[in-house]
């Protein structure tokens, strides 16, 4: 049997496709991980930022209280002497209903930058995830 030599292929360091499958499974389960993490983290930090936000207007609203205090009480009477007592009243309550109002559009401003309360840096990292896989599955 001389014409009929059989040319084995090279040996290759081939794997098959049940380890392939594996091996993307495994790869996987890696990266939904890592983003479950990603996600976790994203949240927690979200969750602090709201938390301070609504402390700032607790704050605001601790100060709008003061400030109806002040109309009744002590600083109204130092101004009073300079001043109608009604000029003085206002002045007081002016000057802490500002501060009031700074503390709740600082409050307004973090709670807007927690919100809308999804982990959007994950997604995104997500989305390119699935996309990368798609891109491999093409080639």
């Amino acid at each position: 049997m001389i014409g009929s030599v059989r040319h084995r292929p090279e040996e290759t360091n081939h794997n098959t496709v049940a380890v392939l499958v594996k091996q993307a499974s495994e790869q996987l389960t890696d990266v939904v991980r890592s983003e479950m993490r990603l996600a976790q983290a994203e949240m927690k930090e979200k969750g602090k930022r709201a938390g301070f936000g609504g402390g700032m207007f607790g704050g605001a609203a601790i100060l709008g209280l003061l400030a109806l205090w002040a109309l009744a009480f002590g600083a109204i009477a130092g101004i009073a002497v300079v001043l109608p007592v009604w000029a003085a009243a206002l002045i007081v309550a002016g000057g802490l209903l500002l501060v009031a109002g700074a503390l709740a559009m600082a409050g307004k401003h973090e709670l807007r930058s927690a919100t809308p309360p999804k982990p959007e840096r994950t997604i995104d990292s997500v989305k390119a995830d699935v996309d990368a896989i798609k891109e491999g599955a093409h080639r």
